[in-house]
């Protein structure tokens, strides 16, 4: 497992402040998914805590260790990144994007090992995505492709993935097909996942824990029965929200709301 702490950290792009003495620590074993309306700051979070974002002032803190004194491969060895839009380069199969995730683990110049190719299968085994080993990823539908960057996610063998938005631009049926996916990998893998996800019901759905942002700072966190409640729904959205019990997860859904007109 790996630890991940942020103290006080704030993050300013030209000029304008997204992140504001903002402080988190996110939970081994579980998946943790962050709500919030557009622009409050999601995706700088999780790209300040990988450290691709710089940070002004603060702290990110990687098993207690600075993460920004660490080798780039040790942090790569501990959390793998499935960004929002993913580039893939022209004519790369399925197999060679996989076979990247194992670059934290290879030595100076040194090719594929027997062990990375174990590692290559058994991502693509879990992730369904061994029929189509060898054609070109650009070929694939949306959900295969974002199965095959899991896949690469996979390999890289970290206790830890993020991923930002990964049901954008994907249909009910695989958005529910991706999700399951990470459900499966948290409990029987045992990975901790991170992810940003704009539908609500989703994210109650396939969450342990939500962190609600707004305007750059994180206002509720907590298991989902905590967070998704009409009072943090109307203070984070502006919106008046019904709720019920989903029977399926015995987890709260939202079912309908309106704009919230109120004082």
């Amino acid at each position: 497992m790996s630890m991940i702490e942020a103290k006080g950290i704030h993050v300013t792009y030209h000029k304008q402040k997204i992140l504001s003495n903002l402080s988190t620590k996110l939970n081994d074993g579980q998946i943790t998914t962050i709500i919030g309306p557009n622009g409050c700051g999601k995706s700088t979070l999780l790209k300040a805590l990988l450290r691709l974002t710089p940070i002004e002032k603060g702290q990110i803190l990687l098993d207690g260790q600075a993460i920004h004194s660490l080798p780039t491969k040790d942090v790569a060895k501990k959390i793998a990144l499935l960004p929002q839009t993913p580039q893939v380069p022209k004519g790369l199969s399925t197999y060679e994007l996989i076979s990247y995730g194992r670059f934290p683990h290879q030595k100076y110049l040194g090719g594929l090992s027997n062990e990375d190719r174990d590692k290559i299968h058994w991502a693509m085994e879990i992730t369904r995505v061994t029929p189509f080993a060898q054609t070109d990823v650009d070929q694939l539908s949306g959900g295969q492709r974002q199965r095959v960057w899991i896949a690469m996610a996979l390999a890289q063998d970290t206790p830890t993935i993020f991923l930002d938005e990964p049901t954008t631009y994907l249909d009910m049926n695989h958005q529910l097909e991706i999700l399951e996916l990470l459900q499966d990998l948290n409990q029987q893998q045992g990975k901790t996942i991170i992810m940003v996800l704009h539908d609500l019901n989703l994210a109650t759905r396939f969450s342990d824990y939500l962190i609600a942002m707004k305007e750059g700072k994180i206002h509720h966190h907590g298991v989902v029965n905590q967070v998704l409640t009409k009072s943090v729904l109307r203070e984070i959205f502006q919106i008046d929200a019904q709720i019920t019990t989903d029977r399926l997860s015995q987890k709260p859904i939202l079912i309908s709301y309106q704009l919230h007109k109120g004082v």
